[in-house]
């Protein structure tokens, strides 16, 4: 009697386990389903523009013509701008809350403080950014506006994942290199964070592909309509592929013949974004094989 209601649990255990991976990989195809007909339809609507000139040339005649290169090199900049600024302060501000902090009170309000941050609008951030990079500090709509206010939105992401890669970190590596006569600077210097780097890596790809989708962040501190010219200066505005794209379909006086450009536009910032995370992604898979 035992052995059969036995049988029966088990049985019913593998069905629930059965359908519960029914469901993940139903949902996983239809992530991918939704992924692919998004950028299918971006690619019908779009590929036919996309040329040499369309990538190379500043637009023209009222946005209806020409191409979209000041776009490209603002976007870019922007986002560099941002890692390079965020990446060092995240990874600090990591290193302290998991390897000196610790379980303080004072290191739960600044994690608290940090994972609220991670779900703020950006819209907040780009009000923040107009407020006091641009109005309080004078910078202006300017690159070094748009770059400080796109650091400050990815920071609490950075922090979070290298947090989270230090914590992964076992604590054996660092009990033999003090065992060695290490301090606890070198330590963390020439063994945690070499071991914790890869996975740092994946917190700067997702501030990267935040950045530089962007829109309401940028669109008060660095961004404007149009600027036929690359920029000289960190104090210059510029163009950008996600405002442009706003731009396009919202503000333009001829939005119908503009259309084809707005989806060009969306593949190349797909595209430029995709390329960015693939470097990164060949950078941490080679940081990896080393450790």
């Amino acid at each position: 009697m035992s052995q059969a209601i036995a049988n029966d649990s088990a049985m019913s255990r593998r069905m629930q386990e059965k359908g519960m991976f029914a469901f993940l990989r139903l949902s996983a195809w239809f992530n991918v389903a939704v992924l692919a007909a998004v950028c299918l339809y971006l690619c019908y609507n779009g590929l036919p523009v996309i040329s040499l000139e369309f990538l190379t040339e500043a637009p023209r005649n009222m946005m209806t013509e020409g191409g979209i290169f000041p776009c490209i090199v603002g976007t870019a900049i922007l986002a560099l701008g941002a890692l390079i600024i965020a990446f060092p302060l995240g990874v600090a501000s990591a290193i302290y809350l998991n390897e000196y902090a610790g379980k303080t009170r004072m290191a739960g309000i600044i994690r608290l403080g940090v994972n609220n941050l991670a779900g703020v609008p950006s819209v907040v951030f780009g009000l923040f950014g107009l407020s006091f990079f641009v109005t309080f500090l004078g910078f202006g709509v300017s690159i070094l506006s748009g770059v400080l206010t796109l650091a400050v939105l990815t920071l609490p992401v950075i922090i979070s994942t290298a947090e989270e890669a230090l914590r992964s970190v076992p604590d054996t590596y660092r009990e033999a290199s003090l065992a060695l006569g290490a301090g606890k600077a070198q330590t963390i210097a020439r063994v945690v964070i070499p071991s914790a780097l890869p996975g740092m890596l994946t917190g700067a790809i997702l501030g990267v592909a935040r950045a530089a989708g962007e829109t309401a962040a940028i669109m008060f501190t660095a961004a404007v309509f149009f600027t036929p010219k690359n920029p000289t200066s960190i104090f210059d505005s510029v163009m950008c592929l996600p405002y442009h794209i706003y731009v396009l379909c919202t503000a333009g006086t001829e939005i119908d013949k503009t259309r084809p450009l707005q989806f060009g536009t969306a593949i190349v910032l797909i595209v430029l974004v995709l390329g960015m995370n693939m470097i990164a992604l060949v950078v941490r898979d080679r940081l990896q094989q080393k450790h």
